[in-house]
């Protein structure tokens, strides 16, 4: 039994590593108190800047940082229209992911079906000996690796820095973060720029580990999934993680209840992650009074300020 449940939990941890780089550049840019729909946009623009950039250099790592600051920059313009324009963030979110996946799907298409050098897993000394977890957790390519160290880094900074505390009292109040001399633009560009490389990150996992490989629309879903899991977390980075990799569990399962004939119709069962969405939707708003979503979320504030 326990033969059989290794490679799935491993599958579920590589599944989940996408959503949970995008999960946690969204809890960072809603903590500014901004909300950013354009998730799906920024990481297909990623993953197209993290393969192109692979192809052309065959350099994973430095393909992995330009897909990142590719979305930096595609969340930059989120960052104009509403701070600086004083643009209604959910029309600027929703227009960025059609932006963006508009762009990667005309260039990427003379790409479709080609490779790209990547990253491939690499055991850790001894953890990966680790019977049970090792297999699981450290055997993974470095890039999943990297976000077992991002959550508890996002927590410190949120709670034990003091440009982490004003940037989340800037999302709570920021007329009284302005009174006390704190820039609330500045702060939630920092917010928007820092999510923004994160989603982009995620993006570029998908085409430089997960499948090495460029096909249009390849994050499939992924940037609304790590919306939805903002909530389902309560905008805390720890249990980020958990609902990542719930859902990276349920897409694993859905291929491999695919691969192995059962059954069942293709389409029901490609429907899984999303049902699972609409569930994690229902039950955040069921426990609403536990949300500690930020008090001034979606609220604009002028440049000068």
């Amino acid at each position: 039994m326990m033969e059989l449940a290794i490679p799935l939990l491993a599958a579920t941890v590589q599944s989940g590593t996408p959503i949970l780089y995008a999960t946690l550049g969204e809890i960072i840019t809603e903590k500014s108190g901004v909300l950013n729909l354009g998730v799906e946009g920024i990481m297909i623009v990623g993953a197209l800047t993290g393969f192109v950039v692979a192809k052309i250099s065959g350099n994973p790592a430095l393909a992995f940082f330009a897909a990142g600051l590719a979305g930096l920059a595609a969340s930059s313009i989120h960052g104009f229209v509403c701070l600086i324009f004083q643009g209604n963030q959910v029309v600027s979110g929703l227009a960025l992911t059609i932006l963006g996946t508009g762009f990667a799907n005309y260039l990427g298409t003379s790409m479709v079906g080609q490779s790209a050098p990547g990253f491939s897993p690499m055991a850790l000394p001894y953890l990966s000996q680790i019977p049970f977890f090792g297999p699981v957790f450290f055997q993974q390519d470095p890039l999943v690796y990297v976000t077992y160290l991002l959550p508890p880094l996002i927590w410190l900074y949120f709670f034990s820095t003091s440009h982490g505390l004003n940037l989340r009292a800037v999302g709570e109040n920021p007329a009284a973060a302005k009174a006390a001399g704190l820039s609330v633009i500045l702060y939630r560009w920092t917010g928007i720029l820092a999510g923004g490389f994160l989603m982009g990150l995620g993006g570029a996992y998908l085409s430089l580990a997960y499948t090495h490989l460029w096909t249009n629309s390849m994050t499939a879903g992924r940037g609304w999934i790590a919306v939805a899991l903002v909530i389902f977390a309560f905008w805390r980075p720890g249990r980020a993680v958990f609902g990542a990799y719930l859902f990276g569990g349920i897409m694993s399962l859905q291929l491999r209840l695919q691969a192995s004939g059962i059954p069942l119709p293709s389409s029901l069962l490609l429907m899984l992650p999303y049902l699972l969405t609409i569930a994690v939707l229902v039950f955040s708003s069921w426990k609403k009074g536990r949300s500690e979503a930020p008090a001034a979320l979606g609220v604009n504030m002028k440049p000068t300020d």
